[in-house]
């Protein structure tokens, strides 16, 4: 279980960083509402798209990628360690880079 946890933490980790590196890079702003803070939250993280978030969503959905869509602008996407890589969130990074590139 530690294993996992310690994986969950990375995954999770690694997504926050392409996010972050994605919004620097595109006329994008996510914006991470999962709380920052490790202990206070688990694989998932909610972002804010401000913007033409369902559409991101539809592309990624589309595109074979398992997240979930919250009104009014937030989807929540998590990385879970039994099923997941690092390869899956770079993946994940070079979809959202396609769909912005538009």
């Amino acid at each position: 279980i530690d294993a996992l946890r310690e994986k969950s933490i990375e995954l999770t980790g690694y997504m926050e960083f392409v996010l972050t590196k994605i919004s620097e890079k595109y006329p994008v702003n996510f914006e991470i509402i999962t709380p920052k803070e490790i202990h206070k939250r688990g694989a998932q993280l909610s972002v804010l798209t401000h913007g033409s978030g369902k559409e991101l969503f539809d592309f990624l959905t589309e595109n074979g990628v398992i997240a979930d869509w919250r009104e009014p602008n937030v989807i929540r996407m998590a990385p879970v360690p039994m099923y997941n890589s690092f390869e899956d969130i770079y993946q994940l990074a070079q979809l959202i880079e396609t769909y912005l590139a538009k």
